[in-house]
């Protein structure tokens, strides 16, 4: 079988500020460190399992440039680097029977949630079918689009509670409890990797329990956009208009896996500074 493990940073034990998960900030290092040390928990996990599992591992936090390569568990392969096919999911395929989020968060707006956010802090809500999806959601529907459950979720409670809403048979390990957007009670690292471990090992074994995320389409798509720069980068987009308010734009995708790489793009433009 092979396993897709999708590691974020802001949802990892004892991470709560930017400075940690920020390549220009002074803690980031210790991020990085905290963050392959739960990724090679849940490789350790997965093939305690199934020992003749092939393990992907997409780095998925901002440059996709942070889980320490030489650290890494060495029976995995790693996905590095952006832009790439996939986005967050890099490697996810045909031949993927389980994802796995490790240290994600909750959604913009969602709350109370450590460093919570949607791809980017340009975006202040996306809504499918009038839905509002986070980075679990999306990630959750495109890996159901192509037939794939998402079968574990590591992050703060809030996360946990919103892949549980999405996939409610997924196995979620809530690392700390959120006690705002930079602050929360943490497990001490060693402790989540041993619980990231054992529920990792849990997920693989259960996975045929758990139902994919599927959103059929057509689907119409709704993004708020933080400044209106934004949202007059988004409409030179072919089939993207703006809605009413000045801040959110809107368009119809044949299927999810359209939608998914639509938001990529929109989010990428929403990026551009004006001038």
């Amino acid at each position: 079988m092979k396993v897709l493990i999708s590691v974020d940073m802001e949802g990892i034990s004892g991470i709560v500020h930017p400075a940690e998960t920020n390549p220009e900030r002074y803690d980031y290092e210790r991020g990085r460190a905290l963050m392959t040390a739960e990724a090679n928990a849940v490789i350790a996990g997965v093939l305690d399992a199934e020992p003749a599992a092939e393990v992907w591992v997409a780095d998925a936090h901002g440059p996709f440039r942070n889980l320490l390569p030489e650290e890494l568990d060495r029976r995995a392969r790693l996905v590095r680097g952006k832009p790439r096919p996939m986005g967050m999911l890099g490697g996810l395929d045909e031949r993927t029977d389980a994802v796995m989020f490790v240290g994600y968060h909750a959604r913009a707006g969602g709350g109370p949630a450590v460093l919570a956010h949607t791809m980017s802090d340009a975006v202040l809500d996306v809504r499918v079918g009038g839905r509002s999806l986070g980075e679990i959601g999306l990630n959750a529907a495109m890996a159901g689009h192509a037939g794939v459950p998402v079968v574990l979720l590591s992050g703060d409670d809030t996360a946990c509670a919103e892949l549980g809403e999405l996939v409610p048979s997924a196995v979620t390990v809530a690392v700390k409890q959120a006690l705002g957007q930079a602050a929360a009670v943490a497990l001490h690292p060693e402790e989540a990797r041993e619980r990231l471990r054992r529920a990792a090992a849990v997920a693989v074994e259960q996975r045929a329990r758990v139902t994919p995320l599927a959103l059929t389409g057509p689907l119409e798509v709704e993004i708020d956009l933080y400044g209106p720069y934004m949202v007059d980068l988004a409409t030179l987009v072919p089939g993207v208009s703006r809605a009413e308010g000045g801040r959110t734009v809107t368009f119809t995708a044949a299927d999810f896996a359209e939608a998914y790489r639509l938001v990529l793009l929109l989010v990428q433009l929403a990026s551009i500074k004006p001038g």
